[in-house]
């Protein structure tokens, strides 16, 4: 086991305290681990330090603003924990298992969950191997932060999720015109209603960009039904999810 070392992060902005809570020391030791040990493990850039907070640690905690009480959450590609760990300590009715390919990262993300004493699951592998689905077990849905294109994506999160379930796949400001060059494939793949959400508008700048996608039955993908069309203009969702200190935007 290694030591995971601190570093010195900046001071957690006003928001952190109306988004975390009474976990608010629990991402502040995350945030110094980043510092430390993700800098020295190659997992987050030295440049990074000075924006930890408002582009990974804040920025991972928007989406939470799309999950329901209970759900069963996967972060695929979770690398330094991002946005997974965020997530949890900002939302303590879900559960989150981290999915991680490589070893090293793997190793990291279990000793910074054993150090924050909080109930997140580590598996190591790829999203799309058998056993990895096997372990996760019953998930709602699936998260993923600047790991690939959207092709690629529903291909490996898609299987993972129950019919019905949910992608979020955090994007920049090309999202809708890559849900336009993937179109096909997604649909082939079972993807249905995906749109692109803004989240955390009132405590961001820029707010998050989100893919959403739904995975349809197991019988309807690839099928005409599955069509997935273009992006609706703003829409009032019909369950809203707790939200922590801001509100969530369906783009243009």
């Amino acid at each position: 086991m290694f030591h995971v070392k601190h570093g010195e992060a900046p001071a957690a902005p006003p928001s952190a305290a109306a988004v975390f809570g009474e976990c608010l020391e629990l991402a502040e030791q995350y945030a110094a681990v980043l510092a430390g040990a993700g800098i020295e493990r190659g997992l987050i850039g030295p440049g990074e330090v000075d924006r930890l907070w408002e582009r990974h640690i804040l920025n991972s905690t928007a989406v939470a603003e799309l999950l329901n009480s209970g759900e069963r959450v996967a972060d695929v590609g979770s690398g330094a924990g991002l946005p997974g760990i965020p997530l949890r300590l900002a939302r303590a009715d879900v559960a989150v298992t981290l999915v991680e390919p490589l070893l090293r990262r793997a190793e990291f993300l279990s000793e910074v969950v054993e150090l924050l004493g909080i109930p997140v699951t580590v598996i190591r592998g790829r999203a799309e191997e058998r056993a990895v689905r096997d372990a996760a077990g019953h998930i709602d849905v699936v998260t993923s932060r600047a790991v690939a294109s959207l092709d690629k994506l529903s291909r490996w999160c898609l299987p993972l999720l129950e019919p019905g379930g949910r992608m979020l796949a955090m994007k920049g400001e090309r999202a809708a015109a890559e849900i336009a060059e993937h179109r096909r494939v997604m649909s082939s793949l079972g993807a249905t209603d995906v749109k692109v959400m803004e989240c955390g508008v009132n405590y961001l700048t820029p707010p998050v960009t989100v893919v959403v996608a739904v995975r349809g039955s197991r019988s309807g993908a690839g099928r005409r039904g599955s069509r997935i069309p273009p992006a609706p203009r703003s829409q009032s969702q019909e369950r809203r999810p707790p939200r922590p200190q801001g509100s969530t935007r369906r783009t243009k």
